[in-house]
């Protein structure tokens, strides 16, 4: 799938949103989205998930946690399709999702909880909520934790 245009006009402008998916990594592990490059994101069954699902919009930012096994944010993707009915149920949605970077250090859950920076944070607030907001704050703390990331070539 052909993003650049939008990446670059959502980089450009600052108006791209951040969110977090997780996935436990047995069912689809972050390896798999660079191995596949662009993934359906469905099965989402809580309607505050499905709502920010819907919320979501072309180029926005989305940082990757592995739950259960691992937990830890491994890496970003970009939403490369907005909402659209999933295919399974169409009365929930589902989005599409292109990986961007691999973090050099995964940042761990315990970490995410230790640090206050995240007090305020989904994963640590909501943590049984599958998709949740972002803010810029908390990406900006992630990435300093994560290091260096690596651009994961589409």
């Amino acid at each position: 799938m052909a993003t650049g245009s939008a990446s670059k006009r959502a980089a450009a402008v600052g108006s791209w949103g951040i969110w977090l998916v997780k996935s436990e990594p047995s069912v689809y592990a972050f390896d798999q989205l660079v191995k596949d490059g662009h993934t359906v994101w469905d099965g989402v069954r809580n309607p505050e998930a499905r709502a920010n699902l819907r919320a979501m919009k072309l180029g926005d930012r989305v940082l990757y946690y592995h739950s259960n096994e691992g937990k830890e944010i491994v890496g970003m993707a970009e939403v490369v399709r907005e909402a659209y009915p999933d295919p399974k149920d169409d009365a929930w949605s589902a989005v599409d999702l292109a990986p961007t970077k691999r973090f050099a250090r995964p940042v761990t859950l315990a970490q995410v909880k230790a640090d206050e920076r995240f007090a305020g944070m989904g994963l640590v607030r909501r943590s049984r909520l599958s998709v949740s907001s972002v803010t810029a704050a908390e990406l900006k703390a992630v990435l300093s934790l994560a290091g260096k990331a690596t651009a994961i070539e589409r």
